[in-house]
């Protein structure tokens, strides 16, 4: 893997080496699959979950539209559910999270064979099917609980300060649901 360094704009300096190798400047990279952006925005890595999304959602529609209720259900849940790094996702806007929860309603109705506009909530909870918010708060949850029982002690600290990103997302999800 190249090393790299982001490149901050308008933000001239020397060139930076390591073992004698210059440091490629970049203003993204994907790291273990997770776009990382040099502002630290999640709307990159969102929108790439977004389009994996999609093409889940559409090969199981189409290869799965005979099949029972039931296994339709069980293949989204397994196909659909996973949102690869979502936990990591602290800085987005609005607007491209809402995009992806509408990508995952939608895709649910299209498997389902149900009406645009039918209640999302209902189809989840007559389904018995985790919605796009308890999925995400269920994987943040996952990680700060991973974060909490590692035996790093850096890994403790950072999921116990009040101030930490993670935690602040953490409440941030939950704040939302009392509106």
């Amino acid at each position: 893997m190249d090393s790299v360094l982001f490149n901050k704009r308008n933000h001239h300096t020397a060139p930076l080496y390591v073992n004698n190798l210059p440091l490629k400047r970049v203003v993204k990279f994907k790291y273990l699959g997770h776009w990382v952006t040099e502002d630290l925005n999640d709307d990159l890595d969102i929108e790439r979950e977004r389009r994996a999304l999609a093409v889940r959602c559409n090969m199981l529609a189409r290869r799965f539209a005979r099949c029972t209720k039931e296994v339709k259900v069980t293949l989204f849940k397994a196909y659909c559910q996973c949102f690869y790094t979502c936990n990591l996702w602290v800085r987005y806007t609005q607007r491209a999270y809402n995009v992806l929860r509408v990508q995952y309603n939608n895709a649910f109705r299209v498997l389902l064979g149900l009406p645009r506009y039918c209640s999302a909530s209902a189809m989840f909870a007559e389904a018995h099917t985790d919605g796009f918010h308890a999925i995400i708060r269920k994987r943040s949850a996952s990680l700060l609980s991973r974060l909490r029982n590692s035996t790093n002690s850096i890994l403790n600290t950072l999921a116990d300060r009040w101030d930490s990103a993670i935690m602040r997302h953490w409440l941030s999800l939950h704040v939302k649901l009392n509106k």
